[in-house]
């Protein structure tokens, strides 16, 4: 008998195994059942059966991709290894956006640098057509050496900005005092490799080298942990609010060792933030600043 249970056993713990391996794999993206390549003219590319996608960007345009879903609230993951060496006047952008005059959008954009200098991290937040809410870092690490996860947490609450786990922003729900908060328009994933040597590098006055071009960035292991549209009716109900749901993300917050960690981020890595702009504002920091992280 001894020896059947060990059998049965090992058995189980196969078996589990196996379960929790396609587990594993129905949840990760899929380049190809996940988005279009909408631009670029064969520059952006799916490879390895869907799990990898690449943009390129040369003298002649960029390329860029969106998701096929609509989303109203979710955890958005995606690895990017950024374009390396001399990335000076590319923008690799990262965002979900709705479309419209009075569109929303949460934004990563990555602005390219010259050798051996820091990428900027610009973040900004679009609420009914108004932006203008930027917080730009450098980043701890190479961005170009590997592959990071940058993520976005929105639910009706709060939008989290991460880096590999890592919380960098927080952009609260300021509707109370009459701050506009993304929550009623859904919103597409998009990312686009494109030249803004006019802007991006040092004020605009690094331009791009083409005779490094293409510039290249590679995405993998996208994840959405989110709420889908389709036809005016969202996958998430009333009652798909808490943990036990698989949902957490829709009411999670910052525990105090995650917003710990996110001021010692700011205190360190931060370069440029619009909330302490005294110059931009003279009449008066905008009212998200007294509760936005």
């Amino acid at each position: 008998m001894a020896a059947t249970k060990t059998q049965v056993s090992l058995l189980l713990c196969t078996l589990l195994i196996i379960a929790s391996s396609f587990v594993v794999v129905s949840a990760a993206g899929n380049f190809h059942r996940d988005f279009h390549i909408t631009w670029g003219d064969g520059r952006g590319k799916i490879l390895e059966n869907g799990q990898q996608l690449t943009l390129s960007l040369d003298k002649t345009s960029g390329s860029g991709f969106q998701s096929k879903n609509e989303y109203l609230f979710g955890k958005i993951d995606m690895q990017l290894k950024l374009v390396p060496g001399n990335s000076a006047g590319t923008v690799t952008a990262y965002y979900l956006s709705s479309q419209g005059l009075t569109h929303d959008e949460i934004d990563f954009e990555f602005l390219g640098n010259v050798s051996g200098q820091p990428y900027t991290l610009h973040t900004n937040v679009f609420s009914q057509g108004k932006g203008g809410r930027e917080q730009q870092f450098h980043l701890w690490f190479d961005p170009t050496a590997d592959f990071h996860t940058y993520s976005i947490l929105w639910n009706p609450r709060r939008i989290i900005f991460s880096v590999d786990g890592t919380a960098i922003r927080e952009f609260k729900n300021s509707e109370s005092i009459g701050v506009p908060f993304p929550k009623r328009q859904p919103m597409r994933l998009y990312s686009s490799l494109w030249n803004a040597d006019d802007w991006a590098t040092q004020g605009g006055r690094v331009k791009a080298d083409w005779s490094k071009a293409p510039f290249t960035a590679s995405y993998r292991n996208f994840n959405a942990n989110a709420c889908v549209m389709g036809r005016g009716r969202s996958t998430c109900s009333t009652r798909s609010t808490t943990a036990t749901t698989g949902n957490a993300w829709l009411t999670q917050e910052l525990d105090n060792a995650s917003h710990a960690r996110m001021k010692w981020v700011q205190k360190n890595y931060m370069i440029y933030n619009y909330c302490t702009d005294l110059k931009r504002f003279p009449q008066g920091l905008p009212k998200e600043c007294t509760t936005t992280s």
